[in-house]
């Protein structure tokens, strides 16, 4: 009887230690050995030409001009925009004035609202003191056009008791370079450049 006692216990003992042996481990999800990465070695500057600098510097002025084309036209179609001059000549034949300060010598349109306006000197003879003139009045028969060269054409009167101005401005295409042409008078061309401009006083 101890016998067959001694061989159960024999038994069981092995039986146990056998389904120990079949219990496995969880992973260990944190090990180095699960980690994978990835290394992006940086790419090799481009060598640039000078033919490739050159190309590419023509292409970044094209899209530049492009943009504030597409902005002088808006501001024109919108009327309110703002001619400030870069030069400036006095009758059909006159000399061109280039020391001007753009800031006194502009072309001004805000909706129905208008000013003209240029000063050749900071002081001295013209009926603003400023050796030119400034007209102000109202904006009247308002024309927008395109030629066939993509050239901008906006034409209006400027009319007020003491004014009575037809002018005519041209936008160069691919440009905010602008000529504007005022009759009325002496004849008076202004040339510069077309900015969108919306004056506080006048909104």
């Amino acid at each position: 009887m101890k016998k067959i006692l001694l061989t159960l216990g024999v038994i069981l003992t092995m039986g146990l230690c056998a389904g120990a042996q079949t219990v496995t481990e969880e992973p260990d999800i944190e090990s180095d050995e699960n980690v994978q990465l990835s290394i992006i070695t940086p790419a090799e500057p481009v060598q640039e030409t000078e033919q490739e600098i050159k190309e590419r510097e023509k292409r970044l002025r094209e899209h530049n001009d492009q943009v504030a084309f597409a902005k002088a036209s808006n501001s024109l179609r919108r009327g309110y925009f703002v001619l400030t001059a870069d030069n400036i000549q006095i009758g059909n034949m006159g000399y061109r004035h280039y020391d001007i300060r753009d800031n006194y010598n502009f072309v001004l349109v805000q909706g129905e609202d208008g000013i003209i306006q240029y000063a050749l000197t900071a002081s001295g003879p013209g009926s603003n003191g400023l050796g030119g003139w400034t007209g102000k009045g109202k904006v009247r028969n308002k024309h927008l056009s395109y030629g066939k060269n993509g050239d901008v054409h906006f034409s209006y009167q400027l009319i007020s008791g003491s004014v009575n101005a037809d002018v005519s401005i041209t936008l160069f295409h691919d440009s905010k370079r602008a000529m504007a042409y005022i009759s009325g008078g002496v004849p008076i061309t202004i040339y510069g450049e077309i900015l969108p401009y919306r004056d506080k006083d006048h909104r």
